[in-house]
């Protein structure tokens, strides 16, 4: 670096402003760099700067974390991740005294000695770490900054005298539980910092402190390294921490940097102890309030000049002592542990044979334990991703995502999230280094976006955990056998004595999903004793509601508004469903009673109101014989049929008994026997409830939209679900019976067995293209064969519109060529047919006009079902040519073509007398032209 940048050393207690002040002066140059101890704090540090100077021009870069812009003029990073060789204006390091810190001190060390700005350089620490700055770094100026408020020594005080806005300190996750969950039943709760959480989580619980929604912090050391907070009183409730080798007493200045986040700005604070931590000396307790310590001597220092010839010569590299009275040999770190390892590895020695593949070894094993179960697992796990990275030069998606997967899950307790946050910091860092993923922008917002969840999870648990204050109320007053006053909002939030215990959805009540254990338990116990009133209330309410309010869903549950109050399950028929009702069991017999008797009568009135054409079928006492037999298969299957099922019974039928069944509504298609009025929307959907109550499916099949002449087929629908619909499958798509009729009507007329093409009516009563209706033609059991030709020429047109025949008058067609029973009549046909032909003389002119020949696609479509005994298509007697009969041999359906004479075939005989001449039905629409026919015979 150039020798004219100024080097200061900004050294003094906590609660000086010394992070302040570097922010200030980073911002004074055009580019900047700072290194902070934490990624909680760097985050902190990041919010700030970009508050002042936006998110375009600022960076966060730690080990987990890396937003870069590509206008970056400001870096902030973790102490680790700071990049080299930037040439920044500023460079500040805080916290400089961390270089004596056993694992860490080597890194902060490193960039005392080489990191510099070219304009300005600032060290920023405890004033203990003027002597070694001064040995190191001679050009380095001193400012000494003196705390802004004064600490006061304490003494001893049980936690449940702790004052409000005290923050109390453990050295071990099982010691801040302990501590928070006994600040949650005697104080109402606690929030929780420790520094393996992540900073979504950490900021989430100070802003429950900071919000005064709870009065007390329960932090480990984490809270020494810059965090700021609200803090009154820091409590210690061990003065011994585990370092990770060995237990050791906390060194004063260990303890002052802890105790100076008590009293911010211009504030006094007080710290002392609680618990079984003993009281601390009054020396020790003089110097922290004086901040008097033991100046540092040595700093821990490892190599940082490596040689990648061979991994025995990095780890010699490694391993080489400092040649400076004020550097220490830094004890081995995980890294060069996990290097020691892999180096016994015979596939891991075999790899790394060149020293690109050394320095990409001496990489991976840079990534920190984050996990911390087992030195080995630790370097089995890298030993994988080593493998990857040199076989393939990235990690394969695949892997990663498998990794990430395992770890995405949200369920479990404060110690199963903690873990695979824990876990999949390790996968973040991995996704931040480049070249290391192929697709490292889609694995870094992967791996945040589960750290996230997992943060948000883990704040959750502990919230619900260590933060209670209405559980405590709610018990005194139920031991004081008080009355409890609950209130219920129209949002149906219940709140008692105040207190927000959860939500009564219809009958039920849904206590609060925060609670767990005991609590929940006494909520629950609290809120039904407060709310026995509001059942009755509420029971009376829903009694007196009309039908409006009420309604079922597709899936047979009964609904009061928004609420689930019952559900349909099946009764002796399929008209007549009985009610389940979902009703606390503290409500009491009569409030279920209640509620039983109104969601009876609602289902009973929208049966009635509905499927009143059926009703009155079932009940009509006029029908006989096979009419009162059809009419019972006709209420069992909901009012529609289809023909091939009952072919024999409608064969049977005489003119009588169809007649009598019209006078319902009921229509006998050549598909489909049916009610019109029962395919409406409304009688629809409460049919499919219907059946598939009758049918016992666990899983209620939706209705298709309303309105619409087709639909796709439903592949994975029970057998019978398009019946019920109103629909009929045929090919890739259902078509709606009473459509299907009127199609059937037009193909009635058509040359089944010669051929014939659609015509523009079929398409358009379908709402199809032409391939469409191919598909759906072939689904009726058509054969479809396509073709192309040229296109008609006008004036060829004009020419066949001569040619063709004059059409006979519609009262000169028999009207016995009719083979169903609710045929068009014979004039609307006529002018279906000539409106068919008209439009086919009328061309455009701009294709008469054409030169070139068009080409039209055209389908040809005959009837592809087999016959039996390959036998002609059958006429009744009377029946003109080209007039075939409706009732295919299946039942299905078949229109016959106009060739071909009298059937052939075997003769049928019967033992029985000759049948007696069926009347004509005189509500026939056809009753007047076969009168005629028969008195003209």
């Amino acid at each position: 670096m150039s020798g004219s940048s100024r080097i200061v050393a900004v050294l003094g207690p906590t609660n000086t402003g010394k992070t302040h002040y570097a922010i200030e002066r980073m911002l004074g140059h055009r580019t900047g760099i700072i290194g902070l101890p934490l990624r909680l704090l760097a985050r902190e540090v990041y919010d700030k700067i970009v508050a002042i100077r936006g998110p375009s021009v600022v960076a966060l870069v730690t080990g987990e974390e890396r937003i870069v812009p590509p206008r970056t003029q400001y870096w902030v990073c973790t102490v680790e991740a700071m990049p080299e060789g930037m040439g920044a204006d500023f460079v500040a390091i805080d916290e400089i005294q961390l270089c004596t810190d056993p694992e860490r001190g080597h890194v902060f060390t490193d960039r005392l000695l080489r990191s510099r700005g070219t304009s300005e350089t600032l060290f920023l620490g405890s004033d203990t770490m003027r002597g070694p700055i001064s040995a190191l770094v001679p050009e380095a100026q001193f400012v000494r900054r003196e705390r802004m408020s004064q600490l006061v020594y304490a003494g001893s005080k049980k936690i449940s005298r702790m004052p409000p806005r005290s923050a109390i300190v453990g050295f071990s996750v099982d010691n801040v539980y302990a501590i928070a969950e006994l600040l949650r039943r005697q104080k109402g709760g606690a929030a929780v910092v420790m520094g393996a959480l992540s900073p979504r989580t950490r900021n989430a619980q100070v802003d429950l402190y900071q919000n005064g929604e709870v009065d007390y912090l329960v932090a480990t050391d984490a809270i020494g390294m810059g965090l700021n907070l609200d803090v009154n009183h820091v409590a210690f409730s061990s003065l011994t921490k585990f370092d990770g080798r060995r237990m050791r007493p906390l060194a004063p200045n260990e303890l002052a940097q802890i105790a100076g986040r008590a009293g911010r700005g211009m504030s006094d604070g007080t710290f002392g102890v609680t618990g079984e931590a003993p009281p601390l000396d009054d020396g020790v307790a003089q110097a922290i309030m004086d901040s008097r310590f033991t100046p540092m001597k040595k700093l821990n220092w490892r190599n940082a000049v490596l040689r990648f010839g061979s991994i025995e010569a990095l780890i010699n590299s490694l391993e080489v002592s400092p040649d400076n009275e004020n550097l220490l040999k830094a004890r081995p770190a995980d890294d060069l542990n996990v290097l020691k390892s892999l180096s016994q590895v015979t596939e891991v020695m075999a790899r790394a044979s060149d020293p690109q593949s050394i320095h990409l070894l001496w990489d991976v094993c840079r990534i920190p334990d984050f996990r911390g179960i087992s030195h080995a697992e630790h370097a089995s796990l890298l030993e994988v991703i080593y493998g990857h990275l040199h076989e393939r030069q990235s990690i394969p998606d695949d892997f990663m995502a498998r990794q990430i997967r395992r770890i995405d899950r949200t369920d479990g307790d404060i110690d199963a999230l903690s873990k695979r946050l824990a876990y999949i910091r390790t996968w973040t860092y991995v996704a931040q280094r480049n070249g290391w993923v192929r697709d490292e922008s889609h694995w870094r917002e992967e791996t945040r976006t589960v750290e996230d969840r997992l943060s948000d999870a883990l704040h959750d648990r502990l919230t619900q955990r260590f933060v209670d204050r209405r559980t405590s109320v709610l018990l005194r007053r139920l031991k004081q056998k008080e009355a409890l006053l609950a209130e219920v909002n129209d949002k149906g939030e219940v709140t008692v004595e105040g207190e927000f215990v959860g939500r009564l959805e219809g009958f039920r009540f849904i206590p609060d999903k925060a609670a767990q254990g005991t609590e929940a338990k006494a909520l629950k116990s609290a809120s039904l004793q407060a709310l026995a009133p509001q059942f009755h209330l509420r029971a009376d309410r829903f009694y007196n509601a009309p039908d409006t309010e009420i309604d079922f869903t597709e899936q047979g549950g009964l609904m009061w508004g928004e609420y689930a109050v019952g559900k349909l399950v099946a009764g002796a028929e399929p008209l007549k469903p009985m009610v389940e009702v979902f009703v606390d069991e503290a409500a009491g017999p009569d409030v279920e009673q209640k509620v039983q008797r109104r969601l009876q009568h609602f289902i009973d009135r929208k049966v009635a109101a509905l499927f009143e054409p059926l009703l009155n079928l079932s009940r009509d006492e006029e029908l006989s014989g096979l009419a009162k037999g059809f009419a019972f298969r006709m209420v069992e299957a909901l009012g529609i049929l289809p023909r091939a099922q009952v072919a024999q019974e409608v064969k049977d039928l005489d003119q009588d008994a169809r007649g009598a069944l019209r006078k319902h509504g009921i229509r006998f298609g050549q598909f489909t026997i049916f009610m019109p009025l029962l395919l409406k929307p409304a009688p629809t959907r409460l049919r499919l409830v219907l059946w598939a109550l009758s049918s016992g499916l666990q899983e209620f099949p939706e209705a298709p939209p309303p309105g619409l002449v087709t639909v796709p087929v439903a592949k994975d629908a029970p057998q019978g679900y398009d019946t019920m619909c109103g629909y009929r499958d045929a090919g890739e798509r259902s078509i709606r019976i009473d459509m299907l009729e009127r199609l059937a009507d037009m193909l009635r007329s058509e040359d089944s067995r010669g051929g014939f093409e659609a015509k523009p009516d079929m398409l358009s009563i379908t709402g199809m293209t032409l391939e469409q209706f191919a598909d759906l033609m072939q689904g009726l059991g058509y054969k479809a064969e396509r073709g192309e030709r040229e296109k008609v020429k006008a004036a060829l047109a004009e020419q066949t519109a001569a040619d063709v025949p004059e059409q006979p008058a519609a009262e000169e067609t028999p009207a016995d060529a009719v083979a169903t029973d609710d045929a068009p009549a014979p004039a609307e046909a006529l002018a279906e047919a000539t409106e068919s032909t008209e439009a086919a003389a009328e061309a455009p002119a701009a294709e008469l006009a054409s030169d070139e020949p068009e080409v039209e696609v055209f389908y040809t479509f005959t009837w592809g079902r087999q016959r039996q005994q390959n036998r002609g298509p059958r006429r009744e007697q009377g029946q003109g040519k080209g007039k075939p009969r409706g009732k295919p041999q299946d039942g299905r359906g078949k229109p016959h073509g106009k060739k071909g004479g009298k059937p052939q075939g075997a003769k049928s005989f019967s033992s029985r007398p000759p049948k007696k001449e069926k009347a004509i039905d005189p509500d026939n629409p056809f009753a007047a032209a076969l009168m005629g026919l028969k008195d003209g015979n």
